[in-house]
């Protein structure tokens, strides 16, 4: 038997005493943590999601079948029994006549292979590990389906927010327009001045069928990502009135039994060493008891049946394979180092995950507070700009260009507002959504 080789050193994980930037709040993750938005639409279609997303449900169904092959494993432990039913006719010389023969021969027959160096016992435990790991993953596209539904129902409202913003800078740039043509008509403005104001106003306008394009895309992409056919979403709450998740709280050491990907690489790591074990028992040899019991019928009813049984064993011990065995135990060596490979790649991506959320946390709160004072100062500027040029101290020209800056920062604060909300739900995601083992 070939020795066991360890697991790579380059595998090894070290966990980080602490974040980079600093410590992450007090709140619980609640499992279902979506519910803290206190929009029942959100709830519902992230609930709808859970129960009828397509990738969700293939998880459901490969979940099933590592189930039944787990069964057929700790099957192999057990003894088959098997029912045979044999039936003969035959016409021989018997001396100088000839004889019609009968017979009927039913029969048990049993077959058990002793474990006697745990072969069997790897091979049943590394299929109830590769279960688990698929009720892991089941956990782990379930999680990322919540956030991906959170996030698209996020997504949408803010297209209707900016639609908003541009459908009420429509009308106001009308009105400005149209004081424009009269201004100019009269020769107060330059027609410089009236064609900069028809082009705003007409780069306005064009936002508009744009932000209807992206939202019905929106609304048929959340549609499929629930599992129902595109078409129109409710909304009961706008955009504006989304709350922040508050920010949970998470330690370094704790995160990696809150996250269903963490736990199915290991558990797919485990039963990777389990299917080495095995491949390295297959140098051992395999005992298997055997027996037969049943009767046997002759020339129909007239001869009583006679009992017939057997009782024996075998020892088969592998003498010459021409290097099969040892490949096979460098392949679930492989596999095993792959594993291990593996698993330190989603260690890796998890804390990295957690790092960038909270990083987000802090410094998209800090850009919010600054786009909301620029877009304070530039209401400020454009009012000045329209005071300005009603007294004839400046162009038209100056009023546009504040307007546009406005109407830019105003179309910046949603998707910094998005970006927040859609950071925080990144944030219950790379913590595990209130994930645990006990609860698959």
């Amino acid at each position: 038997m070939p020795a066991l080789r360890p697991a790579p050193p380059l595998a090894n994980i070290t966990v980080p005493d602490a974040w980079r930037d600093g410590p992450a709040g007090k709140a619980a993750v609640d499992a279902q943590w979506w519910r803290a938005f206190g929009n029942p639409t959100l709830t519902n279609l992230v609930e709808a999601a859970l129960a009828h997303n397509t990738n969700l449900l293939a998880a459901v169904a490969r979940v099933e079948q590592a189930r039944a092959l787990a069964s057929v494993a700790d099957s192999a432990a057990l003894p088959a029994v098997n029912a045979v039913l044999g039936a003969a006719s035959a016409r021989a010389p018997a001396g100088a006549a000839l004889v019609n023969a009968r017979s009927l021969q039913p029969e048990l027959q049993a077959s058990w292979e002793l474990d006697l160096f745990g072969r069997l016992r790897d091979q049943s435990r590394a299929a109830s590990l590769q279960y688990q790991a698929t009720q892991a993953e089941r956990d782990g596209v379930a999680l990322s389906v919540a956030a991906s539904t959170a996030q698209a129902y996020v997504g949408l409202l803010a297209l209707d927010a900016q639609l908003e913003i541009t459908k009420g800078t429509a009308a106001s740039r009308a009105e400005a327009l149209r004081l424009a043509s009269d201004q100019a008509r009269v020769g107060y403005t330059s027609q410089l001045q009236l064609t900069q104001a028809q082009n705003e106003n007409e780069a306005v306008l064009q936002a508009i069928p744009e932000l209807e394009l992206a939202i019905r895309r929106q609304e048929n992409s959340l549609r499929v990502l629930v599992g129902d056919l595109p078409g129109a979403l409710p909304r009961e709450r706008r955009f504006q009135d989304l709350p922040l998740l508050p920010v949970p709280a998470a330690l370094p050491s704790s995160l990696l039994a809150r996250r269903p990907d963490v736990a199915q690489g290991q558990l797919l790591l485990a039963a990777s060493d389990a299917t080495l074990a095995v491949r390295r028992a297959e140098f051992l040899p395999h005992v298997t008891i055997s027996a037969k019991f049943g009767q046997l019928f002759t020339n129909g009813r007239d001869y009583d049946p006679v009992t017939v049984w057997s009782l024996g064993g075998s020892v088969l011990a592998p003498v010459f394979s021409a290097g099969r065995l040892n490949a096979q135990v460098d392949v679930a060596s492989a596999q095993r180092d792959q594993a291990a490979y593996a698993y330190r790649g989603v260690v890796l991506a998890a804390f990295s995950e957690v790092e960038n959320a909270l990083s987000g946390v802090t410094r998209l709160q800090a850009q919010m507070a600054h786009a909301q004072q620029r877009r304070d100062i530039l209401a400020r500027t454009l009012d000045f700009a329209r005071d300005r040029y009603q007294a004839g101290y400046a162009s038209y020209l100056e009023v546009l260009d504040a307007q546009r800056n406005l109407y830019q920062v105003e179309l910046n604060a949603v998707t910094l507002r998005q970006n927040q909300v859609n950071n925080l739900v990144a944030l219950y995601r790379a913590l595990g959504g209130g994930w645990s083992a006990g609860a698959q």
